[in-house]
């Protein structure tokens, strides 16, 4: 049957969390539903380790009443359940189900093989959800995005109104946390550390 249709079948945040429970995915699967396509997920490096680290240190405490979520699920959506690398929870969003982008103050993503991914798929999602501010670390440049206010209209859904990128040599400084401030470097490494 040349030309046929090719349909396919989309999931939502329930029956992906049916699927796991009965056991259709292995316990150390690495993956996300993505507008309810299952997606895996890359292997880890260890610079995005020690980037995932070094921010969990540098985000805790930043924003009384919020806990650092690191690669833990959070629903975006009915077919939405990603994993960003981090994130900032209100705390009692921990309690009872899972966070959702409602529950958000920050959502991080380290990329060190995915960056056209987290850029265009993961920001935009991040946005439309309503998610304050996200971040993406470019592992590879040294440079760290940072996306702000979320905008609501129709035609410009799923884009942040504020965008700035600040690079190795800089200082971060967020738009929406109060008092959160940071030498890039730290968390992006020097580029001699290149593997």
């Amino acid at each position: 049957m040349l030309g046929a249709e090719i349909k396919k079948r989309r999931f939502g945040v329930g029956e992906y969390h049916r699927m796991a429970e009965a056991g259709i995915f292995g316990e150390d699967d690495r993956l996300e539903l993505a507008d309810g396509e299952i997606v895996e997920m890359t292997p880890i490096g260890w610079r995005h380790v020690r980037a995932v680290t070094v921010l969990t240190q540098l985000l805790a405490g930043a924003l009384p009443g919020y806990y650092v979520s690191v690669q833990n699920p959070i629903v975006f959506g009915e077919r939405d359940e990603r994993q960003p690398d981090l994130a900032l929870v209100r705390a009692e969003a921990l309690e009872g189900s899972l966070p959702e982008a409602s529950d958000l103050a920050l959502v991080v993503e380290v990329a060190e093989t995915s960056l056209t991914y987290d850029r265009e798929v993961k920001v935009p999602l991040y946005a439309l959800s309503g998610a304050p501010e996200a971040w993406v670390v470019d592992l590879a440049s040294g440079a760290i995005e940072v996306y702000a206010s979320p905008e609501a209209s129709r035609v410009s859904a799923g884009r942040y109104a504020k965008r700035m990128t600040f690079g190795r040599g800089e200082e971060l400084r967020s738009f929406t946390v109060a008092g959160l401030r940071f030498a890039v470097r730290d968390v992006v490494g020097d580029a001699a550390e290149r593997e």
